[in-house]
């Protein structure tokens, strides 16, 4: 009876038949007996000279003196730059800075320090910061049935960390927030 052979065992057989035709090898050694540093034999010295790469290196030369002169002509060297402000760029700067006071927002951080449902709670902890701080700004801010009192205008993230510092004391659950925050106060 003929039956095929499954197909799993037939690249398993081709592999083996593979490997096996392949026969015994000689060992391998590591490097030849002639290149391994330290061992001398018969037909290499114990030590290589070092080779010559001096022929390689390039060679720079001073320029030659110009004909009536005793020193060498040396090149020029790179004009210096200058803090010299051209009237188009003083005029495109000034340009920039009218359009940056007219910027009235940017991305900061304020200080949440009441989040509750509690009007006269916000407003006994609104009183005691603008007691304590009064140069901080506040916001209150009502999403029915909320109330949040954020605290300050703060563009970096340490400066927040300041002010939350000081109102910390006055509410226990104060945290920063990222938002859009006031830059001039003055009109």
């Amino acid at each position: 009876m003929n039956r095929p052979l499954p197909k799993m065992l037939v690249p398993a057989l081709l592999t083996l038949a593979a490997c096996a035709g392949a026969g015994p090898q000689a060992p391998r050694t590591a490097a030849p007996p002639d290149t391994v540093p330290g061992k001398s034999t018969a037909n290499a010295p114990a030590t290589m000279p070092a080779e010559d790469v001096s022929k390689y290196r390039p060679v720079f030369t001073r320029p030659a003196p110009v004909a009536g002169t005793a020193t060498p002509v040396v090149p020029k060297a790179a004009p210096a730059p200058s803090s010299h402000v051209t009237p188009q760029i003083e005029q495109r700067l000034r340009d920039q800075a009218v359009t940056n006071q007219n910027v009235k927002y940017a991305q900061g951080y304020r200080v949440l320090a009441y989040l509750g449902l509690e009007r006269d709670k916000v407003m006994s902890i609104r009183r005691a910061v603008i007691s304590r701080y009064p140069e901080e700004t506040d916001y209150i801010v009502f999403k029915a049935p909320v109330y949040r009192l954020y605290i300050g205008d703060y563009l970096t993230k340490l400066e927040a960390a300041r002010g939350l510092s000081r109102v910390r004391p006055l509410t226990q659950k104060a945290e920063l927030e990222a938002m859009q925050v006031q830059l001039n106060k003055n009109p």
